[in-house]
């Protein structure tokens, strides 16, 4: 019941449910976020742009699953639409480049980027190269992966999270752990 007056404090406007709310979830919801997006700046961008959802959209929950489950969902197709703006923006470039225009194409790989705070220095070409080859999953499968692996979310968890049944999220991360096990056996075969 205690959630439920949250929710109704929240939905009346009351500056203390928002502190509350920030306090309760800022942490996680930017490391969700850096968990799809490895920079630091823009996974705090990212953030911030959940809590604004948040806020403009908390009338519109229906209290279907908790809250919690809601706000990852907003932080999870958050994330995924600024990788999907972002590549966007790549394949504009480079199709310009193509094209004869001299606009110039950005050739970082800005997903292996690894300004990540948790990464010590001695593990970044590693997780790089993990990132790397999660960032090359299909993106329901890199979802999945992303909410068990790297945030450790229970099948539960992710299943409210992605609105997919655990047989479903169970699959995916099969498919995941197949796929990433290929992808890494081509790398260090190269090296």
């Amino acid at each position: 019941m205690e959630e439920d007056k949250f929710i109704q404090d929240l939905k009346d406007g009351k500056p203390f449910a928002y502190e509350e709310l920030i306090d309760s979830y800022q942490q996680k919801v930017f490391a969700t976020c850096i968990s799809f997006v490895p920079n630091k700046e823009d996974a705090e961008d990212i953030a911030q742009e959940v809590f604004v959802e948040v806020f403009n959209s908390i009338n519109k929950f229906k209290g279907n699953s908790k809250l919690s489950t809601w706000i990852y969902r907003i932080a999870t197709n958050k994330s995924l639409e600024f990788i999907r703006k972002r590549n966007a923006k790549k394949r504009f470039a480079f199709l310009q480049t193509i094209m004869g225009n001299d606009i110039p194409v950005d050739k970082t790989n800005y997903f292996t980027e690894m300004n990540h705070p948790g990464i010590l220095l001695e593990n970044k070409e590693e997780s790089e190269t993990l990132f790397r080859a999660i960032n090359q999953l299909p993106e329901s499968q890199k979802v999945v992966f992303t909410l068990c692996k790297v945030d450790d979310k229970s099948y539960q968890e992710v299943a409210e999270i992605t609105g997919k049944s655990i047989s479903s999220i169970e699959s995916l991360m099969f498919r995941a752990k197949k796929n990433l096990q290929k992808l890494l056996e081509n790398f260090y075969k190269k090296e």
